[in-house]
């Protein structure tokens, strides 16, 4: 069973920064590509927004909202694939899930809260 864990989330004030973490297990990690999508508040699921993506060669996507201030990173030793968000908007306030899009799983989501 593929479990996904993701931690990180919190309140933060707009400008500052913050790293997600999310921990795989019941998967072989190093050979999934890897996402994080994220829910904006009166959003539905099926209007979850991928925000950043990496394959198992380590190549990056990222929405056009969060280039330049997010960087998507995996560590295979750890099964553990990280998002680190900069200069974070109100705008990107939102629950963040991860996800392993081949495996069709998603971890249950970590809420960002940014204040203005």
């Amino acid at each position: 069973q593929v479990q996904l864990a993701e931690s990180g989330g919190g309140l933060v004030q707009a400008g500052e920064s913050l790293e997600l973490s999310c921990v795989a297990s019941g998967i072989r990690f190093s050979i999934n590509a890897m996402a994080w999508y994220r829910q904006a508040p009166g959003k539905q699921r099926e209007e979850r927004e991928m925000v950043a993506s990496i394959t198992r060669s380590g190549r990056t996507d990222y929405a056009g909202s969060v280039k330049g201030r997010a960087t998507i990173s995996r560590d295979n030793a750890r099964n553990t694939v990280y998002l680190q968000m900069n200069g974070l908007k109100p705008e990107d306030t939102a629950v963040y899930y991860c996800a392993a899009p081949e495996s069709s799983a998603w971890g249950q989501g970590t809420q960002v809260t940014v204040s203005s």
